[in-house]
């Protein structure tokens, strides 16, 4: 699951995790945000609804990094005054840079299940010291995958390795085909 392969999903328009908005969970989440100057992190970030959404309330602060080129070209035809200097074509696990949050939506469960502790550990390395992730991961399981699945107790025992305040909750704000299948999740460091 490299670039070509993802490239190759927008290109076949095998996108079945793209909803073609912000996601309504994050869209919730994003009411605790108060600092219109954060700098925002969206890894894997796909169309970037949600870099769209942020930008457009006013967070300027706002980058996007995904391994394939084609969902960041669709991001700029959208978007054009969003500053190409904030879109990153390249890998999150070699990224360099500091955030004060990373928005975790759909990257997670499509890396390969042996690169979850790598993940963690990145988001830990790219968050200032009061930096915070926040997203939605899934709740359930997947035969194959991508998507690849989880739940909780696994996903506690990753984040609580290198975050001081991890929190999981129900998502009650998904669309409808993932009602009861998501959860929203807060770690700070």
């Amino acid at each position: 699951m490299n670039s070509a392969y993802w490239s190759q999903r927008y290109q076949n328009e095998q996108t079945g995790w793209d909803i073609g908005e912000a996601s309504s969970s994050l869209i919730h989440l994003f009411q605790e945000f108060k600092n219109k100057n954060a700098k925002i992190l969206i890894p894997g970030c796909g169309n970037a609804y949600e870099a769209e959404y942020l930008f457009n309330a006013g967070y300027k602060n706002v980058y996007i990094i995904d391994v394939a080129r084609e969902p960041l070209d669709n991001f700029k035809n959208r978007n054009p005054q969003f500053p190409s200097k904030h879109i990153v074509f390249g890998d999150f696990f070699e990224h360099d840079g500091k955030y004060d949050i990373i928005i975790e939506q759909t990257f997670f469960c499509a890396i390969n299940p042996k690169l979850r502790p790598s993940y963690v550990d990145k988001c830990h390395e790219l968050l200032n010291s009061n930096g915070r992730i926040i997203g939605v991961l899934f709740n359930r399981d997947f035969d194959g995958g991508p998507p690849f699945g989880g739940n909780i107790k696994e996903y506690e025992s990753l984040f609580n390795k290198k975050f001081s305040k991890v929190r999981f909750e129900h998502s009650y704000h998904s669309i409808k085909p993932r009602k009861d299948s998501e959860v929203e999740f807060f770690c700070e460091k």
